[in-house]
């Protein structure tokens, strides 16, 4: 075999120590009897020390020592047979994971939000979509990472070690979103895995001051098997550094803003039996700007166009049919809002006082146009005289039909003159009995009467219209205002609830 180089110095090395170690060894003694024996047996002692010397220094050259040895290689594969993690032995999986069963279970959970996908008011649920980081420490496995070429951590599939059973408790549906097939393991034993969740999750939701309004959802996560005395869950960071993570790593803009994350500590008990649990709580805020442009603000401007109606004379009829219809178009609204609240709520919704407030004004504006119209007309005084007439006085049946056609007194007035210029000789009078100038006497009274009648109708008609009318005007003017100032005030009580 060939001789290293560098072998002549090991064994010129080794031989010093022995020497040494062996003058340690000799007894400490003094006399020329021990000196004599001595020099009687160095011959022979150096024969022993060299063969010694030599069996050393072959031994330290077969070793190796001094030159260059071949590198050591390892894998991963030598780890997981070391720790017998096969497909095979469930050991790994079907307890929990600790050599002493009184020792809890520690496992530290981070949550990070990614994005908001969805708030639905009307069945109160929240739908978040989170990364979940969670470690223990399985002490059945360790291993030295100098033995296997510095391997400090190896990945293995989740189905092979015990995991803990954490699950969401406001969670109503299963989750869909892939899962990550596998865990960090470390020497020491400590197992990471990471897990993103789409949460379908339950929330009290306040809609209040809806679209201005502040939620808040919890997210609680609790073993299910496991009580106090075996789990223990902690969160890694604190609710700012939670806080600070969210809203860097925010992967969508949407209706609602992000406002902060805290995190706290809670138990659960149930007949004596307590559980640990771990609630995440998100703050989050609507940004209102889409429901302002497409509801509050169409609701505001009808109520305008209703003020401005005020405007328009009473004399037109299309007054009340426009009323009608910003009526029906408040109505509309109405039946989006409902689709959007929850049917159930603690306080009734700014919103919907908004609406109904606003729609019962309109609906009386309506109801006050309508009656301001009836004055106007005059069709119950039209009505009125002319049957007070049928009862004390007999008319003729053209004049009682005219009336009934036109339906106006003042017309029926304008038209008497013409039609008793054509009146026919009264049959009372008697042709024997008076002559021609008492008959045309008798004719030219009755028309004089008539024309008095008529004349005193007609200024009754116009009197009690002009005080229909000013009576109209009075009451139009009072409402305006009225009508004005429940507005204002409405709206400012509205604002400051809002903004509150």
């Amino acid at each position: 075999m060939p001789v290293q180089p560098g072998s002549d110095k090991i064994v010129q090395e080794a031989r010093r120590r022995f020497l040494v170690s062996a003058q340690n060894v000799l007894p400490k003694a003094s006399g020329r009897g021990f000196s004599c024996q001595l020099l009687k047996s160095s011959s022979a002692t150096r024969l022993h020390f060299a063969a010694t010397m030599n069996v050393l220094a072959v031994v330290l050259i077969l070793s190796g020592v001094g030159g260059a040895s071949p590198a050591k290689v390892c894998s991963y594969q030598d780890v997981v047979d070391h720790l017998n993690l096969t497909w095979s032995d469930r050991a790994f999986q079907l307890t929990r994971p600790v050599l002493d069963h009184t020792h809890p279970t520690v496992v530290e959970i981070n949550v990070i939000l990614y994005a908001i996908l969805a708030v639905i008011e009307k069945t109160q649920t929240f739908i978040p979509f989170l990364w979940t980081m969670t470690s223990w420490r399985d002490e059945r496995i360790f291993w030295e990472p100098d033995e296997f070429c510095g391997i400090a951590e190896i990945v293995v599939p989740t189905d092979v070690l015990w995991k803990p059973d954490v699950f969401i408790l406001e969670m109503v549906e299963k989750d869909n979103s892939q899962h990550n097939p596998y865990m960090l393991v470390r020497h020491d034993g400590t197992v990471f895995l990471d897990q993103d969740i789409r949460a379908v999750s339950m929330c009290i939701m306040d809609v209040h001051k809806f679209p201005f309004d502040t939620q808040r959802c919890n997210i609680s996560m609790a073993s299910a098997a496991f009580k106090y005395q075996d789990m223990r869950v902690f969160p890694v960071v604190n609710s700012s550094r939670a806080t600070e993570f969210s809203k860097s790593l925010m992967l969508s803009q949407g209706e609602w803003d992000f406002l902060h994350l805290s995190v706290s500590s809670d138990n659960i008990t149930i007949d004596y039996q307590a559980w640990d649990c771990l609630v995440y709580t998100f703050v989050i805020k609507r940004r209102p700007l889409l429901h302002v442009i497409n509801f509050l603000l169409p609701i505001l401007f009808f109520l305008c166009l209703d003020l401005a109606t005020y405007f328009i004379p009473d004399r037109h009829g299309e007054k009340l049919g426009f009323k009608v219809t910003v009526l029906l178009a408040i109505s509309v609204l109405l039946l989006i809002l409902n689709d959007i609240l929850p049917s159930m709520s603690n306080k009734t919704p700014l919103i919907a006082t908004y609406c109904i407030v606003i729609f019962a004004l309109m609906l009386l504006s309506l109801l006050e146009t309508i009656m301001v119209a009836y004055l106007t007309d005059g069709e119950s005084l039209v009505n009125t005289y002319a049957r007070s007439r049928r009862e004390n006085e007999p008319t003729d049946k053209s004049d009682t039909d005219e009336i009934k056609q036109t339906g106006s007194l003042c017309s029926y007035v304008m038209g008497g003159e013409e039609q008793h210029e054509l009146l026919p000789v009264p049959e009372q009078v008697n042709d024997g009995a008076l002559s021609a100038e008492s008959r045309l006497l008798l004719l030219v009274v009755d028309e004089l009467k008539e024309l008095r009648r008529t004349l005193s109708v007609q200024h009754s008609c116009k009197e009690e219209s002009r005080k229909c009318a000013c009576l109209a005007s009075r009451i139009n003017k009072g409402f305006f205002l009225v009508y004005l100032a429940a507005v204002v005030l409405f709206l400012s009580f509205l604002y400051l609830e809002w903004t509150s």
